[in-house]
């Protein structure tokens, strides 16, 4: 008798959709099936929470019927620092504490533009913008990230694809959670910055084919990234020290070997490159220094500093920004939220500075280049910032999602091998979003 053939099963519909045969497919499934639930999660949440701040929008938005229509969808993410941003948006600067966001900056272009254009505007399509722009650059930043893995480790073998996959990944569920979707700055600095490091990658591997426009272009690209970046959020200015990295190790080469035509073009370039991403600081104290310095009647005390600084200012007399100043035995709740990050931080850091790298033209050099301005941030978070937002701001920097990947990496035997580190990460940071989502959408701290 036959023996009887057992019926093949087809592979679920997760198999099919998520494979790695297909990354960018499988990234984008994965991306907006997150985003879906996070959406629901946030837009489903009852009340107003213990702040009713978001309500009062409603009132001066005429593109919704009523006040209970304002505060679904879009306006649920309208929470915390966004509300600033919405408002800021539309109206423009018209307080001095609003110098501490430059989103708004960003976000009013886009505002301005429907307005000149018809649209209809208000706080209710002001969210909705914003809404939009964070769910089109985090999911840009999650491809830039794929390809800006693939520059550092290389795709040809099974083992780098999984690298540069499940590092796309994690940053899909980065424990920014939330504010990843909402009209906030961190997905923008999150696609500017990765993008701005695989075209800085993509410089040096232009610079080892003896490229040197294309690699001068990609140089200079980059620093235009990065100086947008840092208008928005300005921990972007750590990005700069790739250039000066550079500037240091071409000044160094000049000095002991001697000056050369190529060495000296490059130089010119990290130069300007470096440049270009300080004035995206300095040029937005100018204009404040014209209006509150110059115009004003009443002179603020910043004013009177040796370097004038509105930003300086307004962290310090407004937020309580400063040097152990959150140092507090109220907010060790929230050294306690943000600890898990810190660690992470610090040890890719020290595993960045300890990994092998080749000569400083190779892709492989970005580890140490980034392992610096990772590092400076996670001490300035600790020792100056409101210690929490470290969960956010960590998103746009993609040395951790290497170290914690890599550590599920045998490259002798180019295999995966059981990490717990890894595992628990992955459970950690989507639980972590999924209970940040609700209390995000019920306005409830920490944020």
């Amino acid at each position: 008798m036959a023996s009887v053939q057992p019926t093949q099963r087809p592979p679920p519909l997760f198999a099919k959709l998520l494979r790695l045969d297909n990354p960018i497919r499988s990234l984008t499934v994965a991306f907006w099936l997150w985003k879906v639930l996070l959406y629901i999660v946030v837009t489903t949440c009852p009340g107003l929470g213990y702040d009713t701040s978001t309500s009062l929008l409603s009132y001066t938005d005429s593109s919704v019927a009523s006040k209970s229509e304002s505060l679904s969808g879009p306006l649920k993410f309208a929470r915390w620092d966004s509300i600033y941003f919405l408002d800021i948006a539309e109206k423009g600067y018209i307080f001095e504490q609003e110098w501490a966001f430059g989103y708004p900056k960003l976000l009013g272009v886009f505002v301005s533009g429907i307005r000149l254009s018809g649209g209809v505007t208000g706080p209710a399509s002001t969210a909705m913008v914003g809404v939009v722009i964070s769910h089109v650059t985090h999911y840009l930043s999650v491809l830039a990230l794929y390809r800006l893995s693939a520059n550092i480790f290389g795709h040809a073998t099974a083992t780098q694809h999984l690298i540069c996959f499940l590092s796309a990944a994690l940053h899909i569920i980065s424990p920014a959670g939330a504010f990843l979707s909402a009209p906030y700055g961190e997905p923008i600095v999150s696609f500017l910055n990765i993008t701005g490091f695989y075209l800085y990658s993509s410089s040096l591997i232009a610079e080892r084919n003896g490229a040197t426009c294309l690699r001068d272009v990609r140089v200079l690209t980059s620093a235009v990234l990065f100086a947008v970046a840092t208008m928005v959020r300005s921990n972007g200015l750590l990005s700069g020290f790739l250039f000066a990295y550079d500037a240091v190790v071409l000044t160094w080469k000049t000095v002991t070997q001697g000056p050369t035509l190529h060495n000296t073009i490059r130089l010119a370039v990290i130069i300007l490159a470096g440049c270009i991403v300080a004035s995206s600081i300095v040029i937005p104290q100018i204009l404040a220094y014209r209006i509150y310095c110059l115009a004003e009647a009443d002179v603020r005390s910043w004013c009177e500093w040796t370097v004038p600084s509105i930003y300086g200012w307004v962290q310090s007399h407004y937020w309580d920004v400063g040097f152990l100043r959150y140092w507090t035995i109220s907010n060790i709740p929230l050294f306690l939220l943000a600890t898990p990050m810190l660690v992470v931080l610090c040890k890719s850091s020290l595993w960045a500075l300890k990994s092998p790298s080749s000569s400083s033209t190779s892709p492989g050099s970005m580890l140490t280049r980034l392992a610096i301005p990772q590092g400076i941030l996670a001490v300035m978070a600790f020792t100056s910032y409101h210690v929490q937002i470290i969960n956010r701001i960590s998103s746009g920097y993609p040395l951790w999602y290497w170290y914690l990947v890599t550590s599920a990496v045998d490259f002798e035997s180019s295999s995966l091998k059981k990490s717990r580190t890894l595992v628990v990460a992955v459970y950690s940071m989507v639980a972590y979003a999924l209970i940040q989502g609700v209390l995000f959408g019920s306005f409830l701290p920490p944020a």
